[in-house]
């Protein structure tokens, strides 16, 4: 038998707790760890233990859920609770698996958790020495990591973006970035990971590779220190240099 995985429980409301608890405990591939009512509480819980599944509840006191996924390096699986329907576009820009709206009956809960358990049927990408595997259009590619510009995040996939074309893979942000060599690739972004030796130059808030526009993310720019031994001088920024920040081509 499968050992369950791991799951915790975010929300402000103990009767969103009742029902969750309720429907995780008729669920024997789901192991509830966890519960927790504000974002600091699950800062804490995160750091200090392995997660599968988090059900996270948008609309919460101090610091929201959304607000809550943008402080994390790394997001565990996700599925959003919340009463309010607005929120799906945005949300999806952090890779969530669901988006459940309150009051969440349970063949709907079932649904998600069949999604959600469904991830780790799909084959794994594989390595090698000179090539990642990855599925795209539903045909596995292999793509060698010293041909990726950058990769950008949409949801549940990737765009990864070479020299002449874009491929928009099945894995995630994250997944990907376990695959690249970390001495070659760095998270700028939420959203983005970029290829060290594809950078032009490098501002207070954008990164240049050949004529494109990368955005740095203010949590991700202490990923950028170590640079400064590696990039030419004329590739560092100054520090008078500024520039607003724009979109990337998508």
């Amino acid at each position: 038998m499968n050992t369950p995985k791991k799951c915790i429980i975010v929300d402000d409301e103990p009767a969103a707790h009742y029902v969750l608890v309720n429907y995780i405990s008729q669920n024997p591939q789901l192991e509830l760890t966890h519960q927790c009512y504000n974002a600091i509480e699950t800062l804490n819980i995160l750091r200090n233990n392995t997660v599968d599944l988090m059900f996270l509840d948008i609309d919460m006191p101090e610091i929201s859920g959304l607000e809550l996924l943008q402080t994390l390096k790394t997001i565990p699986r996700t599925i959003l609770t919340t009463a309010y329907s607005e929120f799906a576009l945005e949300s999806y820009e952090y890779g969530v698996i669901d988006y459940l709206l309150k009051p969440i009956y349970y063949p709907r809960f079932v649904k998600s958790i069949e999604r959600f358990l469904a991830l780790d049927l799909v084959e794994k990408p594989k390595t090698t020495d000179s090539t990642i595997s990855l599925k795209v259009d539903g045909i596995v590619i292999e793509l060698a990591p010293e041909d990726i510009l950058y990769a950008q995040s949409y949801g549940n996939y990737v765009k990864i973006f070479t020299s002449d074309k874009s491929h928009l893979a099945s894995i995630t942000t994250n997944q990907l970035e376990s695959l690249l060599p970390h001495d070659h690739f760095v998270r700028v972004h939420k959203s983005y990971i970029v290829a060290i030796k594809r950078i032009v130059k490098v501002e207070r808030d954008t990164i240049f590779i050949d004529n494109e526009k990368i955005p740095i993310g203010i949590t991700y720019r202490s990923n950028l220190r170590h640079l400064d031994s590696t990039l030419p001088s004329s590739r560092l920024p100054t520090s008078s240099s500024r520039l607003p920040t724009s979109s990337s081509r998508r």
